[in-house]
């Protein structure tokens, strides 16, 4: 696949004329770069705004791969003449929080309804091994947001911090409940908790009063000989209650906006039964297991999740984009989005 690169006044022009300025979005939902984890992978974000575009997508959550004030002015104003949306992914400062300033003004010019951040990149039952390993993870990242919270309020730009397969929906409301600030909120992700034995709807119901931004997704399971597999799939495929979760957060947050995370790839591995899973989890009870080894007793289809990695690079560049065409297209006849 050939991939493009805006590097001068030309390319950006001519990308520009590839959407008209008057095209409406035919549906509301944006879509994260994160749906193209796996294979495409998109990293110029002038690139992934006019792609989506072209999909009739409605916004994009997108990292700024420059932050030259005549680049962002060009996205900013390509955005508004599409009627689009901006949510800029950054990371949260480790230390001086000078960068991290820097990201937040970048963002802000550029017109961005928040920031999606994260605490951890990887996942809590991988990462760590032992509890004192996780305790110190959580004072890195509360005195990482305690850097970052007053910086995104004095530019008044919300941070949404994503449940990324780290807290507990216990340990997430908690966290933000300590912040108790406006510009501290969450990236609802509604299916990286079935991960840690939470129950999916009721992460969003609790997490919904602080949605800023938003990760849809629609997942199956699979039983497996140490847990059980998980997998994105395209809405309507899998175990989600999708119409009920885009309601509640609706409900509590109308103006937040909607954006997709439908990640092509192979199962994630949950392995709830081994001993190292349980490290860090010291409050969690059987009942946590038993009630989701339940829900994947229910959910659990007759056929296997999809597998990705035998297939070609073409083939897997192909299912990516389908999933995530399919997803917009499901959000704008089934959701109301």
């Amino acid at each position: 696949m050939t991939r493009r690169t805006f590097l001068n006044k030309a390319a950006v022009t001519a990308a520009a004329a590839a959407v008209p300025a008057t095209a409406a979005p035919r549906t509301t939902m944006g879509v994260a770069t994160t749906c193209y984890l796996s294979f495409a992978r998109y990293r110029e974000t002038f690139e992934f705004l006019e792609k989506c575009a072209a999909m009739g997508a409605g916004g994009i959550q997108a990292g700024l791969s420059s932050t030259d004030p005549a680049y962002l002015k060009n996205v900013r104003s390509r955005a508004e003449e599409l009627g689009m949306y901006l949510e800029v992914m950054v990371g949260l400062p480790k230390g001086d929080s000078a960068a991290f300033e820097n990201s937040v003004k970048a963002a802000k010019e550029v017109g961005a309804l928040c920031l999606r951040a994260g605490c951890l990149g990887g996942r809590r039952y991988e990462t760590f091994s032992s509890l004192d390993q996780w305790k110190t993870f959580v004072a890195q990242s509360k005195a990482s947001l305690d850097a970052a919270v007053p910086v995104a309020e004095r530019h008044k730009l919300p941070i949404a911090l994503e449940n990324h397969k780290d807290w507990t929906v216990d340990e997430m409301t908690a966290l933000l409940k300590s912040f108790s600030s406006e510009y501290l909120g969450c990236c609802i992700d509604t299916g990286n908790n079935i991960a840690l034995l939470d129950d999916p709807m009721e992460l969003v119901e609790r997490l919904a009063p602080y949605a800023l931004s938003t990760h849809l997704k629609d997942m199956g399971v699979e039983r497996w000989k140490n847990g059980f597999l998980l997998s994105e799939l395209p809405f309507g495929e899998g175990a989600l209650d999708m119409k009920r979760i885009v309601a509640t957060i609706r409900k509590a947050r109308p103006n937040t906006r909607m954006t997709l995370e439908m990640i092509t790839r192979d199962p994630l591995e949950v392995p709830c039964l081994s001993e190292k899973y349980w490290a860090t989890f010291p409050e969690r009870s059987g009942r946590y297991l038993a009630r989701t080894l339940a829900y994947v007793a229910s959910n659990a289809k007759g056929e296997a999740l999809p597998r990705t990695k035998h297939l070609s690079k073409e083939a897997q560049i192909s299912l990516e984009e389908d999933n995530v065409k399919q997803c917009l297209h499901y959000a704008h006849e089934r959701l109301s989005l």
